[in-house]
């Protein structure tokens, strides 16, 4: 395949994963089979490397974007990023002991009840009842962070989609300031697994670089979007994306 080409084709793909991943995440479902397809040859950790090196981008940049808008709760998510720094990058290297295939069956079951549970509770992270951050939602950013961050690094498909529902349930954001907060910590993870990455194999950065600017251009068009439209758009969103993911993880579990 020419080069030119490729590379464009992998950029509309960036893009495209940009917008997706600043309004509620779900950019991995574009990029990865994209590069997979692009590079069939190429080992997985090298494209999970490249894909890394564009989403965080994107991701910092919908994070400044929100950041702009709405406040960031910074008693939560300081902590929450440092965790899922820190179990990210032991969840990169766990999948040398273990197949990140073995969750997906468990996953897939995670995600019908996210799903259905946001469904039926239609007044779900409509408008925001935090409490007054303490030290009890500063415990639980830590546990989200750590698990969630964990499972980014180990496997990866619905992270996002998995940390809003978190910030929504347990600490009572809406969708867009779970949505924001959800983007930092992703930043946290994707700069985890791109040391990780890059430290054991040999990335793809001029790819990295052009997917990246163009994932960008994509995350600032999804986070004006959201901004504008509000928390009922990222929660239709929300849905939407969650529903692609079930049905990817059905596939891959019962038809491969």
């Amino acid at each position: 395949m020419d080069s030119e080409f490729l590379f464009l084709a992998l950029g509309l793909a960036a893009m495209f994963a940009g917008f997706m991943d600043a309004v509620v995440g779900g950019g991995g479902l574009i990029q990865i089979p994209a590069l997979l397809a692009a590079f069939p040859h190429t080992a997985p950790a090298i494209l999970f490397g490249t894909n890394k090196l564009s989403s965080i981008v994107g991701t910092a940049s919908a994070a400044i974007q929100y950041g702009r808008k709405v406040q960031i709760p910074w008693r939560v998510v300081g902590p929450g990023a440092v965790s899922a720094l820190i179990g990210s990058w032991f969840g990169a290297k766990a999948v040398a002991f273990l197949d990140p295939a073995v969750l997906r069956p468990l996953i897939l079951v995670l995600l019908v009840l996210v799903a259905l549970y946001t469904f039926v509770r239609k007044d779900l992270g409509a408008v925001s009842v935090e409490p007054v951050h303490g030290a009890r939602s500063a415990v639980l950013a830590l546990g989200i962070g750590g698990v969630i961050g964990f499972y980014d690094g180990f496997f990866g498909p619905g992270t996002g989609s998995f940390l809003i529902f978190l910030f929504i349930r347990l600490l009572g954001m809406d969708f867009l300031r779970a949505s924001v907060s959800a983007k930092v910590l992703n930043v946290s993870t994707n700069l985890a697994a791109i040391t990780y990455f890059a430290s054991t194999v040999e990335l793809m950065w001029k790819l990295g670089l052009v997917m990246a600017l163009c994932n960008l251009c994509g995350a600032i068009v999804g986070s004006r979007m959201a901004l504008k439209r509000g928390s009922g758009f990222v929660r239709k969103m929300f849905l939407a994306v969650v529903t692609v993911l079930i049905a990817r993880l059905a596939y891959d579990t019962f038809f491969r």
